[in-house]
């Protein structure tokens, strides 16, 4: 038996071997990102059922130098969760899908503790069943897993009420790299005693420990929602409709999504070639959801106040509004489905980015400017949460030009115009995909020498053999 058999026994001996997977065919699934687009290699897929059994493996890895790729659902649009393309390096995919427990839900507290390794529409699913809602709404609810949802500090369609993942963890679980547990699943909201140290392990992308367990916050269940398509006449009226519809109904805004023409007439081509809610191929669109405990009157009368409200300003042309639940699920079916459109299209030069609100019409004008001059024929596929500043700025290759040209001619330099023009209107990269292999080398373009230093000596004190996850988020430092 040699050496790197020896290791998978121990392996094996931790979680079974039908936990502990080698076989390439059983592996490929786990090695190789959503987009296809990036490939590693593994000795073994470990699947672990406990937070024992996570904390033997880890504590086991470390004394053996073994790296570990923990991974949730496998969704990262970055490569951050799939293993690095070196079949010499004693590596394991370490996945959580076998901790889906939701172990308990406090409707005095509002709170729900659950396993990291339950999907976000089962948490979801769970939440309605005992009459509340956990708000986080993200396209890919049915893959990811709660755990990679808190390592990449998930965003979605309703951070505009709600906040982002950070704002919805009370406390964790987390397995260190050495294999100790550090474990905070008070759910508690005030606790002033120190560092905050979940937030560490929010956003840290799988490079500081293993989420094992969480106490997220739950929201009282909305009774009614109101959804309508709204034809604004340009990215700075949607910004002042946003700030009108705010005024009118204040916490009742729940989503304001940006939809480019270029994104509707894709989504509505790969769904099936429906039909565009709203007439004459309007540039830019607003999907806009109110959503109350109140009734649906009240809340539609709040509807029709608003886009009236924004059609005397002349902010807005036209809206077609959700009669019923059907229509609401297909006006948001359309905004989903976006991301997945253009996946499957292929081509897409993806720039998650965001801007502080009142940058937002400056950056489109910009933006758009720049990619016209660098690759004229590009179709322009922008979307995301207008609401709170996050733009899915994502220019698409011709339809005559195959993605490989498309992208090897013009992925470097627009992604570059991009970022530069973000950083210079004090906007941020990445705004909620994270940052993985595809954007760590840029980090060091746009984060100062202390921002990076200070990471990395995080880094060090809670992995000191940079074994978790490695060579992700964080750029090599010279020197």
């Amino acid at each position: 038996m040699n050496t790197r058999e020896k290791l998978i026994s121990e392996l094996i001996r931790i979680v079974g071997a039908n936990a502990c997977l080698t076989a390439e065919a059983d592996t490929e699934s786990y090695t190789t990102d959503y987009r296809k687009l990036y490939r590693g290699n593994a000795m073994a897929v470990v699947l672990p059922a406990t937070t024992d059994e996570v904390s033997r493996v880890m504590g086991f890895c470390h004394n053996h130098s073994i790296q570990v790729v923990p991974q949730g659902g496998n969704t990262s649009l970055m490569g951050g969760a799939v293993p690095e393309a070196d079949p010499a390096a004693d590596c394991i995919v370490l996945n959580l899908r076998r901790m889906s427990k939701v172990v308990a839900i406090d409707t005095v507290n509002d709170t729900m503790t659950l396993e990291a390794g339950v999907t976000l529409s089962s948490a979801r699913a769970a939440a309605e069943q005992a009459d509340r809602l956990f708000p986080l709404r993200i396209g890919s609810e049915g893959s990811c897993q709660i755990g990679g949802n808190m390592a990449t500090n998930a965003g979605g369609t309703a951070v505009l009420r709600y906040g982002n993942m950070r704002d919805l963890v009370l406390g964790i679980e987390a397995v260190l790299p050495d294999g100790r547990i550090y474990s905070s699943l008070k759910g508690l909201r005030k606790d002033n005693t120190g560092y905050d140290l979940k937030n560490l392990f929010v956003g840290s992308e799988g490079t500081l420990g293993i989420i094992t367990s969480a106490v997220l916050k739950l929201m009282p269940k909305p009774q009614s929602v109101a959804v309508a398509f709204v034809a604004v006449e340009s990215p700075a009226a949607a910004v002042e409709l946003l700030g009108l519809a705010k005024r009118m109904a204040g916490p009742l805004v729940t989503a304001f999504e940006l939809v480019s023409a270029d994104a509707m007439d894709l989504v509505c081509a790969y769904l099936g070639g429906i039909t565009p809610p709203l007439a004459g191929r309007p540039a830019w669109m607003i999907l806009l959801e109110l959503t109350s405990t109140g009734s649906q009157d009240v809340l539609d009368n709040t509807m029709m106040e608003v886009l009236e409200a924004g059609m005397d300003k002349a902010l807005a042309h036209d809206a077609a509004v959700a009669s019923n639940l059907s229509n609401v699920q297909a006006f948001w079916r359309i905004r989903e489905e976006i991301s997945d459109a253009q996946t499957r299209t292929g081509g897409s030069i993806k720039c998650d980015v965001s801007v502080p609100l009142s940058s937002i019409p400056q950056f489109l004008e910009k933006a758009m400017a720049s990619v016209k001059s660098l690759a004229p024929d590009s179709r322009m596929v922008i979307y995301g949460h207008m609401g709170d500043g996050n733009v899915h700025f994502n220019p698409l290759r011709p339809a005559d030009q195959d993605a490989k040209s498309y992208l090897n001619d013009h992925y470097t330099s627009v992604s570059k115009a991009v970022d530069d023009l973000v950083h210079s209107l004090n906007g941020s990269i990445s705004a909620e995909h994270g940052i993985g292999v595809a954007k760590r080398d840029d980090l060091t373009q746009y984060k100062t020498s202390v921002e990076l230093e200070l990471m990395w000596q995080v880094k060090r004190a809670l992995d000191p053999k940079n074994l978790l996850n490695p060579k992700k988020l964080l750029p090599a430092l010279n020197g």
